[in-house]
């Protein structure tokens, strides 16, 4: 965590965390004993209103996520843009997104993609591959331990065997690894051998 980072958590009247356990363990080890308020999916619909009026009122709130950035595959995008709505500063303080490493790494282009974020579980989803299956730019995805075997059997029905991919997982992380080849041979890979943690997918564009 950078430095700014600490300064700007140990200054703010609250601090929101998806798991207040989670970050609470953080916070206490750069000894920031400041509020904390749970943000996360299932609540934060009713509660946007109510720190946009903190923040209204002249208080500053921070917001920050179990792992990587907030709003990216995370909840805050809700609470930004009601913020914005209400003319309220929104400062970003740059820090780790998972997605940017992966593809950097890929050795795929990265002067043109398209980031996806985690594919719809059910309604839509076959749709979506459909549509990406098209894409010229270089595709980045997240993917769930469980699903990843599922997600990539799928792919290829839709992108074809032979589309490069790239699998990263636990990036920054002491068992960060990665996996290249065709999506058959990832998935054989996967099949044989299922990843746990964190995935990030970058697909070759078409």
């Amino acid at each position: 965590m950078t430095h700014r980072a600490v300064r700007v958590l140990s200054e703010v009247s609250l601090i929101l965390a998806e798991d207040t356990r989670t970050s609470g363990v953080l916070l206490k080890h750069f000894s920031i004993q400041n509020k904390l308020a749970a943000y996360h999916l299932h609540n934060e619909h009713k509660v946007v209103e109510t720190f946009c009026a903190r923040l209204l009122s002249g208080d500053s709130i921070a917001l920050i996520s179990d792992a990587g950035t907030p709003a990216i595959s995370d909840p805050g995008f809700l609470l930004v843009r009601e913020a914005v709505a209400k003319g309220i500063e929104v400062i970003c303080l740059p820090g780790a997104t998972a997605f940017v490493p992966a593809l950097v790494a890929s050795g795929f282009p990265s002067d043109r993609f398209v980031y996806e974020g985690f594919l719809p579980l059910k309604k839509g989803r076959q749709t979506r591959l459909k549509e990406l299956a098209e894409e010229t730019r270089t595709i980045v995805l997240y993917e769930s331990p469980h699903r990843i075997e599922k997600a990539l059997l799928q792919m290829m029905e839709f992108f074809g065997e032979d589309r490069r991919v790239v699998l990263v997982r636990e990036i920054s992380k002491m068992f960060e690894e990665k996996r290249r080849g065709s999506l058959r041979e990832l998935y054989e890979s996967v099949k044989a051998n299922a990843p746990k943690g964190e995935i990030v997918l970058v697909i070759e564009g078409k």
